[in-house]
């Protein structure tokens, strides 16, 4: 049960840590950049990936569990790739717009600048679900 639940949390820590040494992130440590939403690797992939790796191996292929971590996993992936990708679109088009009407005091404070990185490519995608799938690996192997 330990290993369901730990396993998981230290892939996406792994992979939100792994975000401040890969220089196209931009991301400078701290706490709010720690629960950073976009950037290379996707934690939340790395999470929902190692989750369902964890239980295939633990509970078997035939587990209900695992049939309800994939249909998890499909969700954050396709919510992490279409829809906080979309919006991240939407907030930099929205920030551009908002900049172009000028400086105005009531604008600033009616129209605060928006998230612009909030979803991942499909690369951040896959190298996530590779990191959470060898947490997962490894820490079947040398904790069994």
């Amino acid at each position: 049960m330990s290993q369901i639940l730990l396993l998981p949390l230290i892939a996406g820590a792994i992979a939100q840590i792994i975000k401040f040494f890969i220089g196209s992130n931009e991301q400078k440590i701290s706490f709010k950049n720690i629960m950073a939403y976009s950037g290379m690797p996707s934690g939340h992939s790395a999470i929902v990936i190692s989750l369902a790796t964890i239980i295939a191996l633990k509970e078997g292929w035939q587990s209900p569990l695992l049939a309800v971590s994939v249909i998890l996993a499909i969700i954050v992936i396709r919510d992490a790739l279409g829809i906080r990708r979309y919006l991240g679109e939407h907030g930099r088009v929205l920030n551009v717009l908002v900049k172009d009407l000028g400086n105005d005091q009531v604008l600033d404070e009616k129209y605060p600048r928006l998230l612009e990185r909030v979803g991942h490519t499909p690369m951040q995608v896959f190298v996530g679900a590779l990191i959470g799938f060898f947490v997962s690996l490894a820490g079947f192997l040398l904790l069994n």
